[in-house]
């Protein structure tokens, strides 16, 4: 759980940085329109439309484009939208690091080929499928907004059934994020369970976390990760890059100094 807590205050601090607005929005709107598609257009009774519908407002998407997406998905559009399908990736990248992608595509050669150059041209290689799917656990992953007291907050993820929860201080925004962790089939339970204790949920998503991690000081091999990682995360079919290993704060602040 540290290792991946690591990373994702690590990518939420490169977002910052360099936040590619364009991309966001694209693959938001994916979501959304392959969300509505495999349930209901009501976000009340579709718990993955209305996360992703949650996502797209804390990104700055337009309700215009929400409720466009939306109509695409439940086939109210113009009839010759794209059919995405979600397709998971494994590959290694440079020094035996696992890497895990999460796309949705219409065109599956195309994205695999894309991910293959992207691995290539960075030290790496795109592998089987279950090559490195088994160093990963499919966690469900709610995340608060706020300064919270330890015992309520661990009442409240004891009573939805969460495993754990670790507490990110990004002092940069001054805001404080914990990150609940539970079972990926109780994620909806837990997002409206923790609501339910009048905690700030902003944020609820199935994630893929590493169950071991490769420590990485090699400045050189850190570079030429986080290459990788913003080569595949360019890509206009990908939607999550996961990776197993971890940088030291002394090292990413080498790296990326904005980032300290």
């Amino acid at each position: 759980m540290a290792g991946h807590s690591k990373w994702a205050n690590i990518k939420r601090q490169k977002a910052r940085v360099d936040a590619k607005k364009g991309k966001v929005f694209t693959q938001i709107s994916r979501e959304i329109i392959v969300a509505a598609r495999n349930g209901l257009p009501d976000p009340d009774a579709n718990f993955q439309l209305r996360s992703a519908i949650a996502k797209a407002k804390a990104a700055g998407i337009p309700n215009d484009n929400i409720e466009r997406a939306i109509a695409k998905g439940s086939g109210q559009g113009s009839g010759d939208e794209a059919q995405y399908e979600a397709i998971r990736y494994e590959g290694y990248g440079p020094g035996g690091v696992a890497v895990l992608i999460e796309a949705l595509t219409d065109n599956r050669n195309r994205t695999a080929a894309d991910l293959r150059v992207a691995f290539s041209k960075n030290g790496g290689n795109l592998g089987e499928t279950g090559c490195v799917g088994w160093m990963f656990e499919h966690k469900g992953v709610v995340t608060l907004a706020g300064q919270l007291e330890e015992e309520a907050l661990l009442e409240a993820s004891l009573e939805v059934g969460a495993e754990s929860y670790e507490t990110i201080e990004d002092e940069e925004a001054e805001t404080v994020l914990t990150d609940v962790f539970g079972a990926f089939e109780a994620l909806e339970a837990m997002s409206r369970g923790l609501e339910a204790h009048g905690l700030t949920v902003i944020q609820a998503e199935p994630r893929w976390i590493p169950s071991n991690s490769v420590e990485v000081h090699d400045r050189d091999l850190a570079q030429t990760l986080l290459k990788l990682i913003d080569a595949l995360e360019d890509l206009d079919d990908v939607q999550t890059v996961t990776a197993n290993f971890e940088l030291s704060e002394d090292l990413l602040r080498e790296l990326d100094p904005s980032a300290g």
